[in-house]
Parts: C-alpha cells; sequence; structure tokens
C-alpha cells in the first residue's frame, strides 16, 4: 500500500485546522483576543498534561527539557496571540494562506540558529516564498496604516515567532516526549499570553455567548489537543515533509469555510500569492519531493 493511500489522518486534520481560522474570528466577535489565545490553550494544556500523566513520565528533567519547553511556550505557542490579534481584521483565509510560509521561514531560522545550509535553488525558493506572501499582504504607502494591513502584518510576525519556536526546540537536547513537552508548552504560552492580556487591560467577562464557548472548546480540544495527537502520529508513520504538506490543504479548507459560512471575499491576487508560496516551497524541499515522488510511485 502507498504511504499517500492512508489519507484519512492527512483530510481530519486539514479539517481541523482549517476550520479554526474561521473559528477564530468567530469567537474575536465577543473575546478579546489575547484572552481568547489564553483560553485555547489552557484547554489544550490540561488535556494534553492530563494524558501526560496517566501514560508517560510527564515531568521535564533535564536543561535540555526545560529549553524545549520554554521555547515552545514563549514562542511556539504564545506567538500565536499576534495571529488572534492580527485577525480582528484580516479575513480568516488570508490569515491562513500566510502560515503557508512557516517551513520556508523555519529554514531561515534553522540558518541562523542551527547553522544549517541552502543551496542556490533553496535559496530562490526562499526569495518566491516571500514574493507570494508579498501579493498577499500588498504593503504599499497608500495602505500603510490601514487597519487591514496592520493585521496582515501582525499575522507574518506570528509566522516569523512560531517558526523560531520550532528551530528552538529542536536545538534543545530533550529527552521529553512529544505529549508532555506539548502540553507543558501549551501551559507556559498560555501563562504568557494571559500576563499579556492582562497588560494589555482586556476585559474578562463574567460571561460569553455560547457560540464563544464552543469556540474556545473546538480550537482548546480539537484543533489543538486531538490536532496535536494526529499531527505527530502522521510525523512517526509518514514523516516531516508529508505532515508538511497539510499546510497546503488548511488553507484551501479555510478560504472555502470563510466564503460560504462567513461571506469572506478572496481576491484573485491572494490566490496567486498562495500558489507562488507553494512554488517557493517546492523549490526550496525539491530533493526531499522528488524522493517522495520516486518512493510513492516506485
Amino acid at each position: 500500500m502507498s504511504r499517500l493511500r492512508a489519507l484519512a489522518p492527512f483530510a481530519v486534520l486539514s479539517l481541523l485546522w482549517g476550520f479554526s481560522f474561521p473559528v477564530i474570528s468567530v469567537g474575536l466577535e465577543a473575546i478579546p483576543p489575547l484572552l481568547f489565545a489564553s483560553f485555547r490553550y489552557d484547554v489544550a494544556a490540561a488535556l494534553l498534561l492530563g494524558a501526560a500523566v496517566i501514560t508517560t513520565d510527564w515531568r521535564p528533567r533535564s536543561r535540555g527539557d526545560w529549553e524545549a519547553v520554554l521555547g515552545g511556550g514563549c514562542f511556539l505557542v504564545a506567538g500565536n496571540g499576534f495571529l488572534f490579534v492580527g485577525q480582528q481584521t484580516v479575513p480568516s483565509s488570508v490569515a491562513a494562506i500566510i502560515q503557508g510560509l512557516v517551513p520556508i521561514v523555519t529554514t531561515l531560522w534553522a540558518l541562523v540558529v542551527l547553522g544549517d545550509r541552502v543551496s542556490p535553488v533553496g535559496a530562490l525558493g526562499i526569495l518566491v516564498g516571500f514574493l507570494g506572501v508579498g501579493l498577499v499582504v500588498r504593503p504599499t504607502p497608500a495602505n500603510l496604516l490601514a487597519g487591514d494591513l496592520t493585521g496582515r502584518l501582525l499575522v507574518l510576525l506570528q509566522v516569523v515567532i512560531v517558526s523560531l519556536g520550532g528551530v528552538l526546540i529542536e536545538r534543545a537536547d530533550s529527552s521529553l516526549e512529544a505529549v508532555p513537552r506539548a502540553g507543558w508548552s501549551m501551559l507556559v504560552g498560555a501563562v504568557v499570553l494571559h500576563t499579556g492580556s492582562a497588560a494589555a487591560g482586556e476585559p474578562i467577562s463574567g460571561g460569553y455567548p455560547p457560540v464563544a464557548v464552543a469556540a474556545v472548546v473546538y480550537l482548546g480540544v480539537f484543533a489543538t489537543a486531538v490536532a496535536f495527537w494526529l499531527f505527530f502520529g502522521m510525523l512517526d508513520r509518514y514523516g516531516a515533509l508529508e505532515a508538511s504538506l497539510v499546510g497546503y490543504v488548511v488553507p484551501i479548507v479555510a478560504t472555502a469555510v470563510g466564503v460560504v459560512f462567513l461571506d469572506e471575499e478572496i481576491t484573485a491576487l491572494t490566490m496567486v500569492g498562495f500558489v507562488t508560496v507553494f512554488v517557493g516551497f517546492a523549490l526550496l524541499k525539491r530533493e526531499s519531493l522528488r524522493a517522495l515522488s520516486v518512493e510513492v510511485t516506485g
């Protein structure tokens, strides 16, 4: 059986993450952004740490364990606060498309932090990827101070921060298993986000409408905790390349959901930008894609 034949986990994960962007837009109508992000990771941390306590050694012990937890919490998790702030003015589909830059920016951080190298064609792929995001964000003197542009730049900043978090986790020499490491990271990230929310003066309501509560539950349980289980299962079963390709299906799901349910509009230029980002990824990861193609067809 082909490694790509078992599409169920891939499809489910694409749906879970694809729906998360419109769900964030819905929840932001009632909950302040940083507080909303905090609630998401409160729920996910409780579930993952609870599972870790039952199934494995859940306590960070070494310096590498704590480096992974702090790097994951302060960057990979807490950095998503900028996504929530940005989505106050950015359509969910556009926010999802900008996420396609994550593997490209991660490569840049790996060059700096891990001393990795990239070929000339890979460097071209990085440039093409940024060109694609430029088509999506479209910063011009005329719209430089517009709320929508500011929101897109905040989402782009989120990409830069969470990409750094992934590299810091890779650099840490951690023996802590994936589930407790993610749970601790989400707990640290939630504390950072709660602190940021309090510093920003975001009000804590005595009660939220049912749709907002449902948004928190969906994001915390399904788009984070359950999605985490699926994603790491895909990593173990299929490898990093195939798992990373889910990031290019998520914007399609998010766009369809946003257009159908939220009446969002997506421009042709934005879609061209999305395709351009994927071309950049393909240039950067061409050797891995070629090996994957040979393995599947062979």
